[in-house]
């Protein structure tokens, strides 16, 4: 099992704008065959050192984890809009023991 761990820095951190993030991740669940299973989650300190969302898959295998980078839902519209509202991310991905 591989988990894929992504934080996201967004430019506008409104509440508005997490829960639309958070719905469109949410929306891959369904529309992403190799995910095994999906959280999302939105921080509410609001620390410096603090990302607004988190997004944490589970995934069979690191073959698997390849397949969700190219999935078309994912490679053509979750990670553009990512790309086009965020500040900053940062991921980890780890084979779970």
């Amino acid at each position: 099992m591989v988990k894929h761990v992504l934080f996201v820095k967004l430019k506008d951190n409104s509440k508005h704008e997490c829960q639309k993030l958070k719905e469109l991740f949410l929306s891959m669940k369904d529309k992403v065959d190799v995910i095994r299973d999906l959280q999302v989650g939105i921080d509410f300190l609001h620390s410096d050192r603090s990302y607004d969302m988190i997004l944490e898959i589970i995934l069979d295998s690191p073959a698997a984890l390849e397949q969700y980078q190219i999935h078309p839902y994912h490679a053509d519209i979750v990670k553009p809009y990512v790309h086009q509202v965020r500040e900053a991310s940062c991921i980890v991905d780890y084979e779970m023991e």
